[in-house]
């Protein structure tokens, strides 16, 4: 199944591509919320990532292999967001200065890159329930990066950086309670693996 190489690549590029523009702007901006979507990209980097590995190593990846690294991806992602989470409610008790104009930007570009990700992946999700399931995610994911823009209307409009932390709080709760639910599921597709399968070299394999 190398045909599905090439948009796998084209798609981490650009998940590759918002991720960095998030997490750099983020940092410059002092924006919680860019950096709490940009290390949401991390993980659908890492799935991409094993995706693409899946697809381009001869003898390919085991369903059970790419199981337990997404499954070790999310409780990471999981502490990350924890982490954010508790730097963000001290920035609640003592406001930092963002830059609105940057947030809008960063999460307009990020949008449209996640949109871009699920348009490359569109063709080769009818086929695989591996991509398939990136490519509806990464449709959500455009929505998400919506959530910065958000922060950083309100921000230019009112002057009041304390949206940003907010907003912030909102996407650290989209990603805690997606990805709660993909652990769960993880955690039953290693007990019962035969649930989900993709097509690799020819043969069925679990995802």
């Amino acid at each position: 199944m190398s045909h599905r190489r090439p948009p796998l690549m084209r798609a981490l590029q650009l998940n590759t591509g918002v991720m960095v523009v998030e997490i750099a702007a983020g940092i410059g901006a002092s924006s919680f919320s860019l950096i709490m979507d940009g290390i949401h990209n991390l993980s659908d980097e890492v799935a991409l990532l094993l995706l693409v590995l899946a697809y381009s190593l001869r003898t390919g990846l085991s369903g059970r292999l790419l199981r337990f690294a997404n499954l070790f991806n999310s409780v990471g992602l999981l502490f990350i967001c924890v982490f954010l989470v508790w730097r963000v409610v001290e920035r609640l008790s003592s406001p930092v200065e963002v830059l609105g104009v940057i947030p809008i930007a960063a999460g307009l570009i990020g949008a449209a890159g996640n949109w871009g990700v699920a348009k490359v992946l569109r063709g080769p999700s009818k086929d695989d329930i591996a991509i398939r399931l990136a490519y509806v995610h990464n449709l959500g994911d455009t929505l998400v990066s919506l959530i910065p823009v958000a922060a950083g209307v309100l921000i230019f409009a009112t002057g009041n950086s304390v949206f940003d932390s907010l907003f912030a709080l909102l996407i650290a709760f989209v990603v805690i309670v997606t990805t709660s639910q993909a652990v769960i599921g993880f955690h039953k597709e290693l007990l019962w693996p035969g649930n989900v399968s993709c097509s690799h070299s020819g043969t069925e394999q679990g995802i």
